[in-house]
């Protein structure tokens, strides 16, 4: 009997013990409670079986226990740098344990499980399951300098962390589990078709069906893993029907085929669901989420042969191509103000973006989009050249992110205002919805602070490279001693009385082997506004001084302007050290008001950058300085 009285109350009553001893064995919060949570799941996918056990605890617990130490080696990094010091001394002190014995230890401390069954657990006969106790506590003692009496009182104080963790509702879990089930049903209906195909009891009469590959940790299409937490009346805080439509995906790419792939609460696997994401969730606090994943694709028809060269022979199938893929994220928060929070952490995750080789282009602030609205435009130019165009909008306590990358033709500026204005108006009545959209009006904004000193780049603005290895690394920034920006045409220093706050930069490609002359440097300094304006013209100067007084020296520029607050030059040089070799530069000099920046760019052979990203880099920089500037 399936009794979802019976599981709920014992989900309920158990989570949190399994929690504490997951996170004893780990030192990993998130790791744990994903953990837990995903063997209640299962536990609720088989609970005709578990239900009647008298021992349930007996099959929850190695599901939870294994799949927190799975989860913790692939968050091998994974430090929570708030926590108390008292807890981070026994964490410490259980992870210098072999893995064994750290289990024995929590066990024995923390669950009500005999010796002979802790020895079980672990595969131990209880004679040397009790030896290898004794072994752990003595070696715990020791690293954490406190007598084993203590034992028990510091794994009891391993709870204090978990105390604000957040659980789905038990309705969410059983759900999932049933989800699970329907999932496991296919693929025994899959392999029972495969297997009467084998056997010649069953023929195919469509050449159109792929194979698929299912998993625990994979959502089916059109399936729904995990829904919102319902409100004490049973209605769904965010509805399904409040996401993006096929119909309304079309904005992303026309002449696509758009398919939904999963629609989840984003509370399995890593969480990562869109390009440069950073966590889970970007109000860690929230009341409720839902996502929705999408795959965009093209068909054509291929033909497969034509044996004696008969019409009738002629044999063609469909070959279906992903051209797109798309995630669509909602998140309400528990008011406005932490959904403004909220709003500018999913901001920071596109404005920063920390994943390699991945260059923001455009960031650009909308109105009549909610209560607040932004959209990026980034390139990925890693092996498989993508444009990945964002949108985030917050409308009340509610925030909406649209993602998609594109790996044919990008998203327009128009459709990503459309396609984000469209998902604000579906929230409209939702829970804790508040301005809807409008017809949407964008400007270009200069990039947000990511975090770098004032008027200094940050590896997200650089453009692309040919033929490196690796992504851009950059150095810490330090005074500006030496400024290996500039030329041997201008010899420009930052160095000297009047010039405040001079710092210098520098990028490499480390991963790439023999690049000894590849590297973009970046100096940077504030002055009174008469000095900063007689500075760029002595740069200006000199360079074409010295196209013109040297014969070995060319001289191209590639852009200029000027206004009373701004000033930009752009040149390619050309050095020659011999007869047969030549010194190849990229120098540009920039002015926001009072501040200052010289950027040049060495190429090595073949790996270069395009004249053309030099100078969008180059603007980038100016719009840079204006922090800078402000500061004065």
């Amino acid at each position: 009997m399936r009794s979802p009285e019976t599981f709920d109350a014992y989900y309920v009553e158990t989570r949190a013990r399994l929690l504490h001893e997951a996170y004893a064995l780990t030192g990993d919060a998130p790791a744990a409670r994903a953990a837990v949570r995903d063997a209640f799941v299962i536990a609720w996918h088989h609970w005709r079986k578990v239900g009647v056990l008298e021992d349930r605890d007996a099959y929850v617990r190695p599901l939870a226990l294994g799949r927190a130490r799975r989860r913790h080696t692939a968050r091998i990094w994974h430090r929570d740098k708030s926590l108390d010091p008292e807890v981070r001394a026994t964490l410490d002190a259980l992870a210098k344990l072999p893995a064994r014995q750290r289990e024995l230890l929590v066990l024995n401390g923390l669950s009500a499980l005999s010796l002979t069954d802790i020895g079980r657990a672990v595969g131990l006969p209880r004679s040397d399951a009790e030896r290898e106790l004794q072994l752990a506590s003595a070696q715990f003692s020791l690293h954490r300098d406190l007598p084993s009496t203590e034992i028990p009182r510091l794994l009891r104080d391993l709870a204090a962390p978990l105390e604000s963790i957040r659980w789905p509702r038990a309705t969410v879990v059983r759900r999932s589990g049933a989800a699970r089930r329907r999932t496991h049903t296919a693929i025994g209906a899959a392999v029972a078709t495969a297997a009467l195909v084998a056997s010649g009891s069953l023929v195919a009469t469509g050449a159109g069906a792929e194979t698929a590959s299912l998993s625990e940790e994979k959502a089916v299409t059109g399936v729904t893993v995990h829904a919102p937490a319902p409100t004490a009346s049973g209605e769904e805080l965010i509805t399904e029907s409040a996401l993006l439509s096929p119909a309304q995906m079309s904005r992303f790419g026309a002449g696509l085929d758009w398919r939904e792939t999963a629609t989840t609460d984003n509370l399995g696997g890593d969480g990562l669901l869109a390009p440069c994401q950073r966590e889970r969730f970007a109000d860690p606090d929230g009341v409720t989420a839902l996502a929705r994943t999408w795959e965009g694709s093209t068909s054509r028809t291929v033909a497969r042969g034509n044996t004696g060269g008969r019409q009738g022979d002629r044999r063609e199938r469909r070959m279906r191509r992903v051209e797109s893929t798309a995630v669509q994220m909602v998140e309400l928060s528990r008011n406005d103000q932490q959904a403004a929070r909220g709003f500018e952490t999913a901001s920071m995750w596109f404005a920063g973006c920390a994943d390699p080789r991945t260059q923001l282009v455009a960031t650009r602030t909308v109105k009549r989009v909610g209560d607040q609205a932004r959209t990026f435009r980034l390139r990925s130019w890693g092996r498989q050249p993508a444009t990945v165009t964002v949108g985030v909008a917050r409308t009340g306590s509610l925030v909406v992110t649209t993602v998609v990358r594109s790996q044919g033709r990008p998203v327009s500026d128009r459709s990503s205002l459309t396609g984000l204005a469209a998902a604000v108006n579906a929230l409209c009545g939702s829970e804790g919805a508040a301005t809807c959209a409008g017809r949407a009006r964008a400007s270009t904004s200069p990039p947000l602070d990511v975090g770098t000193p004032p008027g200094l780049l940050s590896v997200v603005d650089l453009p692309p490279v040919a033929a490196v290895r690796g992504p851009w690394v950059g150095t810490e920034p330090e005074r500006a001693r030496n400024n290996y920006a500039a030329t041997r045409c201008d010899r420009t220093t930052f160095v000297g009385e009047g010039i405040r706050r001079p710092l210098t930069r520098t990028f490499l490609f480390p991963e790439t082997p023999n690049a000894s002359q590849l590297g973009l440097t970046q100096t940077v300094g504030s002055m009174s506004p008469g000095r900063a304006r007689s500075f760029v013209e002595q740069v200006r100067s000199r360079i074409r001084e010295c196209g013109q007084a040297n014969l070995g020296t060319t001289v191209t520029p590639l852009a200029s302007s000027s206004s009373d607050g701004t000033d930009l030059s752009a040149w390619a040089l050309s050095m020659e050290l011999n007869d047969r070799q030549s010194f190849p530069f990229l120098m540009a000099i920039v002015r926001d008001g009072t501040a200052v920046s010289q950027l040049g760019f060495a190429p090595d052979r073949d790996m270069t950058m395009s004249r053309a990203d030099f100078v969008a880099l180059s603007r980038r920089v100016l719009e840079r300085l204006r922090a800078l500037d402000s500061r004065d």
